[in-house]
């Protein structure tokens, strides 16, 4: 089922997110729901607060295959990238951010196993991005008020849309 992707203004985004105690049938057919509407929204990832729910849940696929992290825990950064990102939840606006290009993360998979490996470059960035997102963090938060200043206009126009209808 294609969820509804809340853009910029929603409160939820805004929210830190409460850990997944259990993954069970409801947990996975939200998985399999947010895997299909990142796909259907050609996003690299997809966090739950995007879509409504407060969870620490997010999928990815960075075009090796989807992947589903749990309770996120990003250790071990790495080195410095500035890469322009854009956000499902901020459509139309792109910013240069600065990430390490290397982490270690500690995750559970759909399937409730415990992972801890690292990652590098464009997945590496993609796990940071929708890790701020369980965080309430969004990619505008990256950016200086001066520069913050030009995307103003564009950033209320989202504020006024209607954030629960289908996209």
């Amino acid at each position: 089922m294609i969820l509804t992707i809340r853009t910029y203004g929603d409160p939820v985004l805004r929210k830190v997110s409460e850990p997944v105690g259990k993954i069970g049938p409801a947990e996975r057919m939200l998985i399999a729901s947010m895997l299909e509407t990142m796909y259907k929204h050609k996003g690299v990832g997809l966090a739950a607060p995007q879509i409504g729910i407060n969870k620490r849940i997010f999928v990815a696929d960075d075009g090796e295959g989807p992947d589903v992290f749990i309770n996120v825990k990003i250790t071990r950064p790495k080195g410095k990238a500035v890469l322009e990102e854009g956000c499902l939840s901020i459509p139309g606006i792109n910013i240069d951010v600065e990430r390490p290009n290397e982490i270690t993360a500690e995750y559970i998979d759909h399937e409730g196993k415990s992972h801890k490996k690292i990652f590098r470059k464009l997945i590496a960035r993609v796990i940071q991005h929708e890790t701020d997102h369980l965080n309430g963090k969004l990619i505008v938060d990256y950016l200086p008020p001066e520069e913050l200043k030009k995307y103003q206009a564009k950033l209320e126009k989202l504020k006024s849309k209607d954030t629960h209808a289908n996209t």
